[in-house]
């Protein structure tokens, strides 16, 4: 029956697939796609959020739950494990959707609460009020009285979802739905309908933009490849996010990897490629998993591979998975990680796309600009171009982290405001704290203050303050982050991920990082100058950051002194505080804290000054002791010991 099911199924999509460009599927075939789709069902479904954040939240253990409940109770189900819907603060989701009514979402499901929630709803169709997220919208079914739409919850309302819009909702492993939601129909009747220069067009009329950091249009920089004569040409998709705080490229390859490829298939008969890379990260065991599963599931399917659909059109995907090094992230270093060589950028020019890889045309895209291209070929460009501003047109996928109530990915139309994103969509500031700064971009990006929220999220409004789009991070800090820690964070990433080929980068960063742990720790004993070479560090590192950003070889060092030039300009005063009078008013660098004895409640029990490591307590037995600070290095050992609360820290 299981074989027959599958040739069934081989022969719906293949029919589907062979459709002329203008032909519609007959009724009975709609209504099968409609199964495929789950917009009808037959029997319960059970929808797990299974993707690297689920999983983190204990989603295997949820799924073994599941899995013993309707084993034991011999319940007819289908268990279906998706991606990342974007609320990974909510994670572990499950949704169970039963014949003829809406599909509903609950959130933060422990093994626990399994089976609580599946006997009250497969076996009573009753939807239990605790930890429901919202229904979803069909048609097809009846919606559940007192249950809100999924649709209108503050996290997802503000959001325009394109990349994202099935992550979290499909099949990722599943080529048959993807195809019946209308999946590789655009592709294949594009190269039936369109030529590689209408569809350069296309893009480029469509506004999109690289959403990898640089923003260069998408469309133009087709056209240097398209143009280009060459035997052979390459497209590589860079899904080697290294940004701290980023993970929309993983969550969109397990959560609906056919998007992406279908995208990548129609960039490369726009520039005339046949072979390409997809150039992944090895730390991302999942995405890697699902994508070589959707790619084996595409050649099957004679979607990949030669003479497409008798269309004469070639196309296939390899893999290359990369070792974790950021600056394989840039252009050229990634090329030759590929090639086989060392990870290093080269001058440019000439560009990827008139000499790359193999020294052959190269165009290299992010995750989410393919992603974002099957929906361009079929809803058209001036859809597209209508969503966004004047210069940045579309959505952009963020990913949240830090001090907000709701972490995850969001995905939002050009021209929302900061303010919009942290305040609405993210709920706000944890625990009720006063927001202090946002990080966008990464480590090479800049932050935004309290001053500049309510500025539209585009590519040029952010360099207007001294921020950039980067590729999507948006780490969000309150009033307890010093700002000088986090340059210094971000400055050691960046000093350790150079890959030491010019000087600027390589002894530059170094340099600056140093200047930066000066001001951060109290100078050491017999240190006569330490004074002076903090003062003298300070004032010369928005010299040296200047000379980096000029003088570095690739985009890596001619960022790298973005956080703590941005730092700089709106927090000078934090910068002041640590250099002048060695206060850390957050707390957060712990070698500048300052220990002391209350006397009142010290009873000289001698175990602080057992514990100091360096004798920097002195006093007699039962009387109170006190701290030499010359001699205490803010180690904390203590406090830890101390029984009566007599330590002070400031």
């Amino acid at each position: 029956m299981a074989n027959n099911m599958t040739n069934y199924k081989d022969f719906l999509i293949s029919e589907v697939l062979s459709l002329e460009p203008n032909q519609d599927v007959s009724n009975s075939v709609a209504g099968e796609l409609a199964l495929l789709r789950h917009e009808k069902i037959e029997k319960p479904i059970i929808f797990v959020g299974a993707g690297t954040c689920g999983l983190g939240a204990g989603a295997d253990k949820t799924l073994k739950a599941i899995r013993e409940y309707t084993a034991i109770n011999k319940i007819d189900v289908e268990i279906i494990e998706t991606g990342c819907i974007g609320l990974c603060s909510s994670e572990p989701l499950m949704d169970i959707q039963i014949p003829g009514k809406n599909r509903v979402s609950f959130e933060k499901v422990t093994h626990d609460l399994v089976v609580p929630i599946l006997s009250t709803v497969l076996w009573h169709n009753i939807i239990p009020e605790q930890h429901v997220l919202g229904q979803f919208t069909s048609g097809e079914n009846d919606a559940w009285e007192g249950v809100d739409f999924i649709a209108n919850h503050p996290f997802f309302k503000p959001q325009k979802r394109i990349v994202l819009q099935s992550c979290g909702i499909c099949n990722p492993i599943s080529i048959e739905e993807y195809i019946a939601g209308g999946g590789y129909s655009t592709y294949l009747k594009m190269i039936k309908s369109f030529s590689p220069d209408e569809i350069c067009d296309k893009i480029e009329q469509s506004g999109l933009r690289g959403r990898g950091g640089g923003g260069f249009p998408t469309g133009r920089k087709w056209k240097f490849a398209a143009a280009k004569e060459a035997d052979q040409k390459y497209l590589i998709c860079n899904a080697d996010e290294g940004d701290p705080g980023a993970f929309m490229d993983r969550a969109v390859i397990e959560g609906d990897p056919h998007r992406l490829i279908e995208g990548m298939a129609i960039a490369a008969y726009g520039i005339g490629a046949t072979k390409s890379y997809v150039y992944i990260r090895a730390e991302y065991p999942l995405a890697l998993q699902r994508l070589n599963l959707a790619l084996d599931q595409a050649r099957a399917y004679g979607i990949l591979g030669k003479n497409i659909f008798n269309t004469g059109v070639e196309f296939e995907v390899k893999i290359k998975m990369g070792a974790g090094a950021f600056v394989c992230g840039e252009e050229t270093a990634l090329i030759h990680s590929i090639e086989g060589k060392r990870g290093m950028p080269r001058l440019r020019p000439p560009f990827p796309a008139i000499e790359g890889l193999f020294g052959k045309p190269t165009i290299i895209n992010n995750v989410e600009t393919l992603s974002n291209i099957p929906s361009i070929i079929a809803n058209g460009e001036a859809w597209y171009a209508s969503i966004g501003t004047e210069k940045s047109k579309g959505t952009k996928v963020f990913a949240l982290s830090g001090k907000v109530s709701l972490t995850g990915l969001v995905e939002i139309p050009m021209g929302t405001t900061i303010r919009n994103v942290i305040f609405d969509i993210a709920g706000g500031i944890k625990a009720n704290k006063k927001f202090k700064a946002v990080q966008i971009g990464g480590p090479s990006g800049g932050c935004i203050t309290d001053q500049n929220l309510d500025i539209p999220i585009d590519y040029d409004s952010l360099l207007e303050v001294g921020a950039m789009m980067g590729s999507g991070g948006l780490v969000v800090m309150d009033e307890e982050t010093c700002m000088v820690d986090v340059a210094k964070f971000f400055m050691d990433f960046i000093q350790r991920e150079s890959c030491g080929k010019c000087i600027p980068c390589r002894e530059g960063t170094r340099r600056m990082l140093e200047i930066l742990e000066d001001i951060t720790h109290k100078p050491t004993n017999g240190s006569s100058h330490g004074a002076l070479k903090r003062f003298k560090g300070i004032t010369q590192i928005e010299k040296l950051a200047k000379v980096i950003k000029e003088t570095s070889l690739c985009g890596l060092g001619q960022t790298a002194p973005n956080p703590v030039l941005s730092t700089l300009r709106w927090f000078r005063h934090e910068y002041e505080e640590h250099i002048f009078e060695r206060i850390c008013r957050a707390g957060a660098c712990t070698d500048l804290r300052t220990f002391t004895i209350d006397v009142e409640k010290c009873i000289g029990c001698m175990l602080c000054v057992k514990k100091c490591p360096t004798g920097a307590i002195i006093g007699a037995k039962k009387t109170p002791h006190f701290i030499v600070q010359d001699k205490c290095i803010s180690c904390g050992s203590c406090e830890v010991a101390c029984k009566f609360d007599a330590i002070l820290i400031n």
